[in-house]
């Protein structure tokens, strides 16, 4: 689980957009780009190479 700290403070790489938290899948979303950035071992892989469509 993403402390609420860092999620105040991230941004979508791509646009700079506001980013959706959903813990059950794993994921912050931008629903801007359409793009959802997996977290691995509680840190966000925020690479947009690594962003898949959703």
């Amino acid at each position: 689980m993403l402390k609420k700290e860092l999620l105040e403070i991230l941004a979508c790489p791509k646009c700079k957009g506001d980013l959706d938290y959903r813990p059950q899948e794993n994921i912050l979303v931008c629903n801007q780009c359409r793009l959802k950035y997996p977290i691995k071992e509680d840190i966000p892989i925020m690479l947009i190479d690594k962003a898949e469509p959703f």
